[in-house]
């Protein structure tokens, strides 16, 4: 059963750092190779290039979410101290050969699957606190089993009281700019403020593929990592797919007139050369804010990575806050980490 399973492809969850691999996007080109989108789906935890030490906590928490049986492979980046004992890739490894091996001596038990990295704890405890002995205070206060209610604040657009929920998001979510880290508050699907917890990595820049995966044509997004996309057919394709009229006009507008739709074209014509947008004064505040989540994904994903870069920065970061006089750790919940 193991050599049956060994032949399927390689489900493969990718982290990737700074300064990661410039093959790292077109993994998903090997047929012998699954990048999936979630860790849960994964088999091996595939960390392509450094990962500073700020996000190292997210990487662990990332690690965690694996199923067993499960390994850590570092490509071009040096294992934390915590998976010391992980397989690295090096410079003259095949990566696919190691991602197969390691996931063919996972399945036969000839290498054992890691352990957790972090202690089985809740996020904030709640065990034994309370009038009822489980985190809450008064109607809806404290942490209940460990998490912090979501509060009520009016909705910016009609006022109706909603209930606003902050959490963290980035730095290895599949559909954010890779290193992204946002501090995002959301009544329902609809963002409502947003700060910078960290900067998305430099790197050669994938924007027109990452647009077109949020667009529901991922074939299109293979295509065009593969190679050029000057070609006829390609543009006939895009014009085809009528995925132009799917953007919404004036969405994400820039300083200098641009919106998603005008960048999407260049960015799926011409990716090697992308417009570079004047940004000075803009924030993503300015950008994102009253979006739903869909819309604020194609505005991210919609920039070069230096026009990125610069819109992040200036934006503000999030200022340490205590609620209800309680400090309370919203950062425990990983699912936003991946």
């Amino acid at each position: 059963m193991a050599k049956l399973a060994s032949q399927a492809p390689v489900p493969v969850f990718v982290a990737q750092g700074d300064d990661a691999p410039a093959e790292t996007a077109r993994l998903c080109l090997n047929s012998t190779l699954t990048i999936v989108e979630t860790p849960r789906a994964a088999a091996i935890l595939l960390v392509a290039g450094t990962i500073p030490a700020s996000l190292i906590p997210n990487l662990h928490r990332l690690h965690d979410q694996l199923p067993h049986p499960r390994a850590t492979v570092f490509w071009q980046a040096e294992p934390t101290d915590l998976l010391s004992e992980a397989v690295t890739v090096r410079n003259d490894d095949n990566l696919v050969s190691v991602l197969t091996d390691t996931r063919s001596s996972l399945l036969s038990g000839s290498h054992g699957t890691e352990a957790d990295l972090l202690p089985d704890a809740p996020p904030n405890e709640w065990r034994g606190v309370g009038s009822h002995g489980q985190g809450g205070k008064g109607m809806m206060g404290g942490t209940p089993y460990g998490r912090p209610m979501a509060m009520t604040a009016a909705d910016f657009r009609d006022g109706l009281e909603l209930d606003a929920y902050t959490a963290d998001f980035g730095p290895f979510l599949p559909m954010f700019p890779p290193g992204l880290v946002l501090t995002l508050t959301l009544q329902g699907d609809v963002i409502q403020k947003v700060s910078v917890v960290h900067l998305p990595f430099a790197g050669e820049g994938n924007a027109g593929a990452a647009l077109l995966r949020l667009l529901g044509l991922p074939a299109l997004a293979k295509r065009l990592l593969r190679g050029p996309s000057d070609d006829a057919d390609f543009k006939r394709l895009i014009r085809l797919s009528g995925v132009r009229a799917a953007i919404p006009p004036g969405l994400g507008c820039a300083p200098n007139g641009s919106d998603v739709r005008e960048r999407f074209e260049r960015l799926t014509t011409d990716p090697g050369n992308p417009s570079k947008v004047h940004v000075d004064g803009v924030g993503l505040g300015d950008l994102l804010i009253g979006l739903e989540w869909h819309e604020a994904m194609l505005v991210l994903n919609s920039f070069d990575d230096e026009s990125l870069r610069a819109i992040c920065a200036n934006t503000s970061s999030p200022e340490l806050e205590e609620k209800n006089g309680d400090s309370m750790d919203h950062e425990g919940h990983a699912g936003h980490m991946s």
